[in-house]
């Protein structure tokens, strides 16, 4: 039986940490069905018996205390809520025991922004991570020396788990049921639940925000002379001559201070462009793509898939109702 600690911490929201339970608890009820023993035994791990949960509307009791557990199989990381650097402070105790865990045989996962205290433990350095897609640019910010996937609905490495935004931790708890009980528990658990299993990305739901928490105001009135101008045909060689700074001096100070590189930057805000007339507007999709200063069709095509896993059509027919 593996066995489970799905960690309580303080100001945690309540949806992952019960979703979670209720998933993994129910895959023993169908064991038990067909008369088999549980295949998980599942504990809710906590710092104190009880902890206010969802900014206090909840209060989650723990089955055991962190410092009473001495060996687990697998840490569950649920998401946090509230101020990212107050819950990391409120939850520091929980760091040293989450590496030592890991480090004496245990797997840790991490439930949408429960990658931020995964990350504090520095068991994530050199490896990928998922979280929500609106924390990206604080998470690089804290944890530069990860690998932030923010296109993953799933990261699996070197027994450390990740999940992207929200309720896609589904996603990632299927994913562990199906490699501990097998597909056939993991397909049952999401037809009961009413779960879409396999989902790979939530590049569909990202919205870019640009990078913009930076120190260097030259790439910022860069990144703002694109955003008011990306109708128009933008080249590095432009930008670089108004801002009286060599290409390659502004190619590496762009990429350091976005993490996009000055192309990829124009893209992504002229595709975010496009998804608001898609979403909203009953313009064509070469209406569009003229909009926000493509002609060839090829490649706003492909450019679009790339940053949303749809094309152009496929993303219009699944976010406008107007022409539904």
């Amino acid at each position: 039986m593996k066995h489970i600690s799905i960690l309580i911490p303080k100001g945690a929201i309540l949806g992952s940490l019960e979703g979670s339970r209720q998933l993994l608890t129910q895959v023993n009820s169908f064991f038990s069905s067909k008369g088999a023993p549980p295949v998980f035994n599942v504990q809710l791990v906590g710092l104190s018996p009880a902890t206010k949960l969802s900014g206090g509307c909840f209060t989650a009791n723990a089955d055991v205390l962190m410092g009473d557990v001495k060996k687990t199989d697998l840490i569950i990381i649920p998401a946090l809520d509230g101020d990212l650097q107050e819950s990391l402070q409120a939850n520091r105790d929980f760091i040293p025991w989450i590496i030592k865990q890991y480090e004496g045989g245990a797997e840790v996962a991490s439930l949408c922004l429960g990658a931020f205290l995964l990350a504090s433990t520095g068991l994530l350095n050199g490896k990928k991570c998922a979280t929500h897609w609106m924390a990206e640019n604080s998470f690089r910010k804290m944890f530069p020396e990860v690998h932030l996937v923010t296109e993953k609905v799933i990261t699996d490495e070197s027994g450390i788990y990740s999940s992207g935004g929200a309720f896609s931790y589904t996603n990632l708890i299927l994913y562990l049921i199906e490699k501990y009980a097998g597909r056939d528990m993991a397909i049952l658990s999401a037809k009961v639940f009413a779960l879409d299993i396999d989902r790979e990305d939530q590049l569909s739901f990202i919205i870019f925000q640009g990078q913009k928490e930076h120190e260097d105001p030259q790439i910022r009135k860069a990144q703002e002379f694109i955003e008011q101008n990306f109708q128009e045909k933008i080249s590095v060689d432009q930008l670089a001559s108004m801002l009286a700074i060599g290409r390659r001096n502004l190619e590496r100070r762009f990429k350091k201070a976005t993490d996009n590189t000055v192309t990829e930057y124009i893209q992504r805000v002229k595709v975010e462009a496009a998804k608001i007339s898609l979403e909203s507007s009953r313009e064509n999709v070469n209406e569009v793509m003229y909009k926000v200063g493509y002609t060839d069709t090829k490649a706003f095509r492909n450019t679009f898939k790339r940053f949303t896993g749809l094309s152009p059509v496929h993303y219009r027919n699944k976010y406008n109702r107007a022409i539904a």
